[in-house]
């Protein structure tokens, strides 16, 4: 049997645990009803959340301090497809790639808008975004360098400008996809990047002008 003091320490892990989900998760749903970040305020979260504002601030340091761990997750598994891209596969394993990424960023549209709407205000989500797409762009140059290295990407290509056009690019261009498109056309988006990138940079024909 475990000591006392163990299963104590386990039962708090646990209630802590759960009371970061929970705020997480009532923030999420917020956002996900259309609500804007910077028009909810932390007293709304408590109430929403059933948590007091003694809990709340033992568990986070800010309002944006839960949007960032909300969004880490989702991070993560963007980064995860990105670090599993084969350029050798070709453009349609692009375009597969590209809708899973769509997908992802549909269900969670309301907390990637309001990464981006806090970016613009305040530092901390500001990092985050930025580090964010700073670990896809490197991902991507990893990916351009290697294929030049193997002679299948044009030596030509400035794979430093490249990975930021196209990733950064490529961010703003799905975020406006899935604010204007009701999903119908999101196959088609997904194949049309995925051959913007794949003729653009990966297989441009060396010397093209």
């Amino acid at each position: 049997m475990r000591p006392v003091t163990r299963r104590q320490a386990d039962h708090h892990a646990a209630r802590s645990a759960a009371t970061r989900a929970q705020v997480m998760s009532t923030l999420e749903r917020l956002l996900d009803s259309g609500e804007s970040f910077s028009e909810i305020s932390v007293q709304r979260i408590l109430e929403e959340a059933g948590v007091s504002r003694a809990t709340f601030y033992a568990h986070f340091h800010s309002k944006s301090d839960v949007l960032v761990r909300l969004t880490d997750e989702l991070r993560e598994s963007l980064l995860t497809l990105a670090r599993q891209w084969d350029p050798g596969a070709g453009a349609d394993r692009f375009a597969r790639f590209f809708e899973e990424v769509i997908k992802i960023h549909r269900a969670h549209q309301g907390v990637l808008t309001a990464v981006r709407e806090a970016a613009s205000y305040d530092s901390a989500v500001g990092d985050f975004y930025t580090a964010d797409l700073e670990g896809f762009d490197e991902a991507v140059l990893r990916t351009l360098l290697s294929e030049q290295a193997a002679g299948a990407t044009p030596a030509d290509l400035d794979a430093v400008a490249a990975s930021r056009i196209i990733v950064w690019g490529g961010a703003q261009a799905i975020a406006h996809h899935i604010r204007v498109d009701d999903g119908s056309g999101d196959a088609v988006f997904a194949r049309e990047l995925a051959r913007i990138w794949w003729h653009g940079a990966y297989r441009r024909p060396a010397g093209a002008r």
